[in-house]
């Protein structure tokens, strides 16, 4: 008799995939900052890569003293500094998150954050992360910070790694209706971004980010009003009228055109749920079909947790294209 055939089932790795990164969140986890200092001068200045790993080792490190004990023992390492400026940024988002977003989060203790992000910035003058660091957690602050202040540091970035991904995405999220702005000029920021974006670059793809930030914004709104997802006559429409699916199709021929079979990156995987889940909203069958086929299992739980059960929607939709 034939084996039964395996279940397909996503995996929801938020290292997606870096097992060095995963062998040195887990020293983080039982108190040893050493692997996490090699792992952070092998990574070099790869900023993508350094940027993808210093983000989830500060969210491992925010609930431990690791990256403190670290600065004191080597308190010249940039690399520390960099990590622990990072990890205090996760601390007041989380202390925000825990008390309803900017509630119980007080300027002095933003400042503070803001203090330690530009120290680091002091230490590793060439490292692009600080300054992604400090634009998020600029939308902490009440009323978002000066228009200058923004702007100084959103230029700092710029001068380092001007394709950063994840700075785009803070300051994408600083200038949406939930934060400090309003959907347009949240798009305004993902459209000049993906507009000046070179061939092969992920910025693209803020498009679809912004478009998902707007829906959750929107359903947000509804479930506060007793309404279930997709309950909304326009929750179609928003991510199959003609411009949505053009800026999904846009975004795969700038990004991915001829990569169908090429490596995927650690660091890519986000943004690649990201377009993979738009190319599944707007109806455009063969080309999710490609992307589901470079993702392999390699779920990541937003956005496909914004519009339902991150798994259920991830094995549904793919199912759909035909893949198996």
């Amino acid at each position: 008799m034939a084996a039964a055939r395996r279940r397909f089932e996503p995996v929801f790795d938020p290292d997606s995939g870096d097992r060095a990164l995963t062998e040195a969140r887990h020293d983080i986890v039982i108190g040893r900052w050493q692997g996490v200092r090699d792992l952070l001068h092998a990574t070099g200045d790869n900023w993508p890569r350094r940027t993808h790993r210093v983000r989830q080792l500060s969210h491992a490190a925010a609930g431990s003293s690791a990256v403190e004990a670290w600065r004191a023992a080597e308190p010249d390492n940039p690399d520390a500094a960099v990590l622990r400026a990072a990890t205090e940024v996760v601390r007041v988002f989380d202390q925000a998150i825990a008390a309803g977003r900017g509630a119980g989060v007080d300027r002095a203790q933003l400042d503070v954050a803001v203090m330690v992000c530009l120290g680091a910035a002091e230490s590793a003058p060439a490292d692009p992360m600080p300054w992604v660091s400090l634009l998020t957690v600029a939308r902490l602050y009440e009323g978002g910070v000066g228009r200058r202040e923004l702007r100084g540091w959103w230029d700092e970035l710029r001068r380092r790694d001007p394709d950063n991904v994840e700075g785009h995405v803070q300051l994408l999220r600083y200038w949406s209706a939930r934060w400090h702005g309003t959907h347009g000029a949240m798009y305004d920021v993902a459209r000049d971004a993906a507009g000046a974006a070179p061939s092969g670059s992920p910025l693209p793809v803020l498009v679809q980010i912004a478009r998902v930030e707007e829906f959750r914004y929107v359903a947000e709104g509804s479930l506060g009003r007793g309404r279930r997802h997709g309950d909304s006559p326009d929750y179609g429409q928003h991510w199959k009228h003609e411009l949505a699916v053009t800026e999904v199709r846009r975004t795969w021929e700038r990004w991915l055109g001829g990569r169908e079979n090429g490596p995927v990156l650690p660091e890519e995987i986000p943004e690649l749920n990201y377009l993979t889940h738009a190319a599944c909203y707007a109806g455009e069958t063969e080309l999710a079909r490609g992307l589901f086929g470079m993702l392999g299992t390699r779920a990541a739980r937003v956005p496909w947790s914004y519009t339902g059960d991150p798994a259920e929607q991830f094995v549904r939709l793919r199912k759909a294209t035909g893949l198996d």
